[in-house]
């Protein structure tokens, strides 16, 4: 039921303490005006010379937050009222006013209540007293406000200190991983240079140092796709999924060989293609299983497997590795996160494969999942949207 309150009741409110013949000095000299739902009365920043009484109706009262965020500050209804410092002070709104129903309001303009004013001046004390109470209760809004920006400024001075930390343990290791291989194979190239190598010695240090060469390779390639993929939004095609699965364990298994991991593949038959771009798609692949690889123990295995369900083809890598503990779980997506150690077994890597491949299916507009459990394995699921 719509509550509705007459003037007569709303400005003692307002004015306390007033006489009755003071009360209908206010009547005559407001209108009453009427705004449909959805309508800003009063904006903030701006400046007016208008005293609102809520007749009938509910507004919501907001103010902008850091430039940005939308806060609601309180709700009013019926019997309320707001902008009494409009009447005495030339300074801009604290917040906007903003009907959400059908809004009925008795108002008071600057001109109006100096008339009052002449006539009854005990309105003027009855005003002085009402804004030093909302001048109290707006300091402890104001005081409230400043705690909760001091939190937000400690928060986000936090985020730049673990930033920054980030950011420089990143330097860190682009160094170190460069580092390695750019000094095995510099030292034997110099050796080939000195003619210090021949016959089968000579082939298995070329090897050596094509395989150093290609280390450092892949680390730039993904450092470029890392930052390129942002930039440059690729033209989607119709995208074999079985082929991308095909070509990306090709690529892995020499390193599953070497860890003496069996890396198999699985899937339906006729699965459909998917809408995408198959080298961001084989990118992201690649790092689920590189990481499957190097997370996994000697003589163990590693499966990729396709499926369509309804409208998507899911492709999932699993393992049966060292596992995710909860605590770091919601971190393992962020760039330049890794896991460097696990007990006496140390990793390599600069923590930005599973950050790849979150930034390429976000952009095919599709889903990762991850299950794991602690000392048991992981499996990543890539749910990729079917071409149309």
């Amino acid at each position: 039921m719509t509550t509705i309150r007459t003037p007569a009741k709303i400005i003692p409110r307002a004015f306390p303490g007033i006489k009755p013949e003071e009360v209908q000095e206010i009547i005559v000299n407001s209108r009453i005006t009427t705004y449909p739902a959805e309508t800003i009365i009063c904006r903030e920043n701006a400046i007016e010379f208008v005293f609102y009484m809520i007749l009938e109706g509910d507004l919501e009262v907001t103010k902008v937050i850091n430039n940005s965020e939308t806060k609601l500050l309180k709700s009013l209804t019926a019997g309320d009222f707001f902008g009494e410092m409009a009447l005495i002070h030339n300074a801009p709104r604290a917040a906007t006013v903003k009907s959400k129903t059908n809004v009925i309001m008795l108002e008071l303009d600057k001109e109006g209540f100096n008339r009052v004013l002449k006539r009854s001046p005990s309105v003027a004390m009855a005003m002085v007293h009402e804004i030093s109470r909302r001048l109290r209760q707006n300091d402890q809004m104001a005081i409230e406000d400043l705690r909760m920006r001091a939190a937000e400024l400690a928060d986000a001075y936090q985020k730049l200190a673990e930033q920054d930390l980030v950011r420089q343990e990143f330097l860190s290791n682009v160094a170190h991983e460069l580092r390695t291989p750019l000094m095995v194979a510099g030292g034997y190239l110099h050796a080939i240079q000195k003619g210090m190598l021949s016959g089968s010695q000579l082939t298995s240090t070329i090897n050596t140092v094509v395989r150093n060469v290609d280390q450092i390779t892949t680390l730039v390639n993904d450092l470029l796709f890392m930052q390129e993929i942002e930039l440059v939004l690729p033209e989607f095609q119709a995208v074999d999924i079985i082929e991308v699965v095909k070509e990306v364990a090709g690529k892995f298994e020499g390193k599953a060989k070497a860890r003496q991991i069996t890396l198999k593949v699985k899937g339906d038959r006729g699965v459909s293609k998917v809408r995408g771009d198959a080298q961001s798609l084989e990118r992201a692949l690649s790092a689920l299983v590189d990481n499957a690889i190097k997370f996994s123990p000697f003589n163990s295995e590693v499966e990729i497997r396709y499926i369509e369900q309804g409208d998507r083809v899911r492709v999932s890598v699993e393992d049966h590795g060292i596992g995710i503990a909860p605590e770091i779980r919601p971190r393992i997506f962020d760039r330049f996160f890794r896991v460097d150690r696990d007990g006496d077994q140390l990793y390599r890597g600069l923590g930005i494969g599973l950050s790849i491949t979150r930034q390429v299916i976000q952009l095919h507009q599709g889903m990762i999942d991850v299950e794991s459990e602690l000392g048991k394995g992981s499996k990543f699921t890539m749910a990729l949207l079917k071409w149309q």
